[in-house]
Formats: structure tokens, sequence, C-alpha cells
């Protein structure tokens, strides 16, 4: 799994590269990313498959903050990213988030 950041000289906007690798999908057929950005909403940034088998999506985030994340396989199963920032607890049953910190 992967975080790439890109931040933006003329404007204060990082686009912000989520990826998880053909390992972590698990076999999934749908691989969405959820997150405070999108009230956490796992059908608003559906993933993209890569021909390695990999999942990508990019996402344009403010900068001067921290966003917490996940990954949604096929709807059901929430993964976090083992490449996060930082990680922080979630309220639901001992998990914990994925964080990126722009």
């Amino acid at each position: 799994m992967a975080v790439a950041k890109q931040f933006l000289k003329s404007k204060p906007i990082a686009k912000v590269t989520f990826e998880l690798p053909a390992g972590a999908v698990d076999g999934a057929k749908q691989v969405a990313l959820a997150g405070e950005f999108n009230n956490w909403d796992a059908t608003s940034h559906l993933m993209k498959k890569q021909k390695d088998g990999s999942y990508k999506a990019i996402v344009e985030l403010p900068v001067g903050s921290e966003y917490q994340y996940r990954y949604v396989l096929d709807g059901a199963k929430w993964e976090n990213d083992w490449a996060a920032d930082k990680y922080v607890a979630s309220g639901v049953a001992g998990e914990e988030n994925s964080v990126v910190v722009l």
C-alpha cells in the first residue's frame, strides 16, 4: 500500500494518490476509498484496477489537515493502509483508521 502526495504550487491543494497492492486486495472485485473527505461513503471514490492487479485512486485534498480513511473491499471488508502516515482509534470495536497528513 502506498500514499503519494503531490503539493500544488498554485493553490493549497494536494493531489493524493492512494494505492492498494494486488496482494492486499484478497480477491475483491471492487475496492473503494472511504474517509472523512467523503463522509465515509464507500461508493463515492471507487478505485480503478491497474494492470498489475493493484487499485488506485487520486483525490484532491486541502493542505494543512489530517484525514482519516480506510479501504473497503466488496462493500463489506474494511482495511487499513499499511503505509499510512499514522493511525487513530476509530471508536468501533477497537479498530483503527489510517491517517494521511497534509
